[in-house]
């Protein structure tokens, strides 16, 4: 079974809130929260991807975005490689044009959501990022 490769983004508003995604119940994973994206067709690259996903899943314009982290995941089922982006250069607040909610939320809030386990890996670089853990002084 070959992994499906997946564009994710993770984009941050002005209030350095993530938006996530509520996957509708009939698909995998379906009812868990995630970073929107979608699969990478033959013919275009990560980024191509990316912004075509975010308009037409979530009206969203991406203008630039930079590589965050990949994940190779295997639920069983379905195996997956999740290439991650992070924009803050995009257009937009975000419509679930598929029927899905939308909602941005601070990076410290995300326990709250459930997510996919692959996610799990993009949200613990986010805390890294943006909530470093104090070292203490010895």
């Amino acid at each position: 079974m070959d992994y499906i490769h997946v564009a994710v983004g993770v984009l941050m508003n002005r209030s350095n809130e993530v938006m996530i995604a509520k996957r509708a119940d009939h698909l995998h994973q379906g009812g868990l929260w995630e970073f929107p994206g979608g699969k990478v067709e033959n013919n275009e690259t990560t980024l191509q991807a990316l912004v075509r996903e975010f308009l037409e899943e979530v009206a969203i314009t991406i203008h630039s975005a930079e590589p965050f982290i990949e994940i190779q995941h295997d639920y069983g089922d379905k195996k997956v490689k999740l290439d991650v982006w992070t924009s803050k250069n995009f257009n937009g607040v975000g419509d679930g044009l598929e029927g899905q909610e939308i909602k941005w939320v601070s990076v410290k809030n995300l326990s709250n959501y459930e997510f996919p386990t692959a996610n799990q890996k993009i949200i613990e670089q986010l805390c890294l990022i943006n909530f470093p853990q104090e070292i203490p002084l010895v």
